[in-house]
């Protein structure tokens, strides 16, 4: 797609930016990791989450000790839980859960990248397959049910019962 902007013409890349035809850098540039589209409040967020775990066990801690897959993917399912039923903050260390689930899944990947994971994870299950399997029959349970109109309760729509 082409477009102008900027005063130029050029046309956009797959990101949206605008790449002008006539600067090899953004040629060039325009293949490498778009790390722009990372909203900076997540970094920020992040950075909470990292600066509660380096004060309690010490910055980057897991490159040097190393880690269990199976007690970062427990402590990303309580805060993830824990979310999910309603508490937006850790009440202890007021972080939020949501930052502290990416401190978590953070963890899991720079260890991992590191050579410092212990991957404690079950064996290997073709779960993606049995999930994908079972649309169809998800399909068919609503179909029984077509013409009922059940309520789904929602935080929004059960405040005050």
């Amino acid at each position: 797609m082409t477009g102008e902007a900027a005063g130029f013409v050029g046309h956009f890349h797959d990101t949206g930016k605008i790449v002008k035809a006539t600067n090899p850098k953004d040629r060039i540039a325009s293949n490498k990791l778009p790390l722009d589209l990372v909203p900076d409040t997540l970094s920020a967020f992040a950075a909470l989450a990292f600066v509660e775990g380096a004060a309690k066990y010490g910055a980057y801690n897991w490159r040097v000790a190393g880690v269990r897959a199976s007690v970062y993917r427990s402590a990303l399912d309580r805060h993830l839980k824990s979310w999910w039923n309603g508490e937006d903050v850790d009440p202890l260390t007021g972080v939020p859960h949501l930052a502290s689930i990416i401190a978590c899944a953070g963890i899991l990947l720079d260890a991992g990248l590191a050579q410092k994971l212990t991957d404690d994870r079950p064996p290997k299950v073709g779960l993606g397959e049995v999930m994908r399997g079972l649309e169809a029959e998800v399909a068919r349970v609503r179909s029984l049910f077509a013409e009922h109109a059940p309520i789904h309760w929602t935080a929004e729509n059960s405040a005050g019962q």
